[in-house]
């Protein structure tokens, strides 16, 4: 993945311009969609993430491309990448297209196409591969924002053209498999048929509470392709789960996770979090945009409809409680105090700018007059 030499490069607009196609176009171009296929793909283009108009700092900033495909039975499918195994991070891990923002990208959305271009020569036309959405943001590393773009290939024509400093191979998994907790398709590649498809782990979040990654086999570990695991297969099933509108057959998060905007939020208030330090350096209020990011998830009463999310935690829930949101409201209260500090200054220098005379002096006396009186009522009203 290329790296961002710009940090001081002028911040833009993440805010997506180009309009979204109908499903009447994929359902024209894709004669072998299934039903469940169609309503997932209707539903992606009807998603509207909360937070695309965050402002991150670009130096910070990543997008990742999420390329679905139908498969010759109607399926939903999605492409994921084998890394080379010379690359300093994350080498040989299962991935999705995608790195840091360049200078020469506008949105999100231009990212994600550009990195899966230079990585696996997926073309970026936006009319044989149209946009369905993009996601919310996720956290890497606790300190990389993160955008899923979502495509679909209409083109089935269109070739592959792997670079292969960056990638060793491409293939393809149901999108559906990551609801399922158990093998969703012939384990004909695993070494050892008895290992479980669907694994995870957990450790403790500095915030308070603990977070869980997801673990799926593909069915090629014979050829020494790895799992689908950590960010990569949050993705997959968030996506999933808006797409089917359904949960997934595990419980995605434990009861004391913290949501994706607490963990980016904790990363903003973080003094030393390379996120912060970001923030600073291209000039942006961290402590405004961590308030910004959990106050727009507050506004929300629930997740999506017609989805049971029993099993899929408080990822998908008001965070109303926990020390991250109280460190907010001590921060959103100390703007606002800030905000009646600069008032009072501006009042102060707007009467030192006047110049009274014996009118202001007679109007003085008579505002104090009223205030004096004012006073004399309220205490009296205190004291009955």
């Amino acid at each position: 993945m290329p790296t961002d030499k710009s940090a001081s490069a002028p911040r833009q607009s993440c805010v997506l311009t180009s309009s979204k196609p109908t499903i009447e176009l994929f359902e024209a171009a894709l004669p072998t969609l299934k039903e469940e296929s169609r309503q997932c793909i209707e539903n992606l283009l009807s998603y509207r993430a909360r937070r695309t108009q965050d402002k991150f700092p670009r130096s910070q900033s990543a997008a990742v491309l999420v390329p679905l495909f139908i498969g010759r039975a109607g399926d939903l499918y999605v492409i994921l990448s084998r890394r080379s195994a010379s690359l300093r991070q994350y080498a040989g891990d299962t991935a999705l297209p995608g790195g840091k923002v360049e200078p020469q990208d506008i949105t999100v959305e231009d990212t994600a196409r550009r990195e899966a271009f230079e990585e696996i020569g997926l073309i970026p036309d936006r009319e044989r591969v149209p946009l369905l959405c993009v996601m919310e943001s996720f956290l890497a590393g606790n300190q990389m924002v993160v955008t899923p773009v979502v495509v679909l290939i209409l083109d089935k024509t269109i070739q592959p053209s792997l670079n292969e400093s960056e990638v060793t191979s491409i293939f393809s998994q149901p999108l559906a498999s990551f609801l399922a907790s158990s093998f969703p398709f012939r384990p004909y590649r695993v070494p050892d048929p008895s290992m479980p498809y669907h694994t995870t782990i957990e450790w403790e979040w500095g915030g308070g509470g603990s977070i869980r990654m997801h673990r799926f086999l593909t069915g090629r570990e014979a050829d020494g392709v790895k799992p689908v695991f950590g960010l990569t297969a949050s993705i997959l099933i968030c996506i999933a789960v808006w797409g089917y509108r359904r949960a997934p057959d595990f419980e995605f998060q434990p009861p004391n996770a913290p949501t994706q905007a607490q963990q980016i939020a904790c990363a903003l208030l973080t003094p030393s979090n390379p996120l912060r330090l970001a923030c600073e350096c291209e000039g942006i209020d961290a402590n405004m945009m961590a308030a910004f990011v959990l106050h727009t998830l507050q506004e929300l009463d629930s997740g999506p409809g017609m989805i049971e999310w029993d099993k899929s935690s408080q990822d998908w829930r008001r965070p109303t409680e926990g020390p991250i949101l109280q460190h907010i409201n001590v921060t959103t209260q100390e703007i606002h105090n800030d905000a009646h500090e600069h008032q009072d200054m501006d009042k102060e220098r707007q009467e030192d700018r006047w110049d009274p005379g014996e009118g202001a002096e007679s109007g003085e006396r008579e505002g104090a007059g009223r205030r004096s009186g004012q006073n004399e009522r309220k205490d009296g009203d205190a004291k009955l």
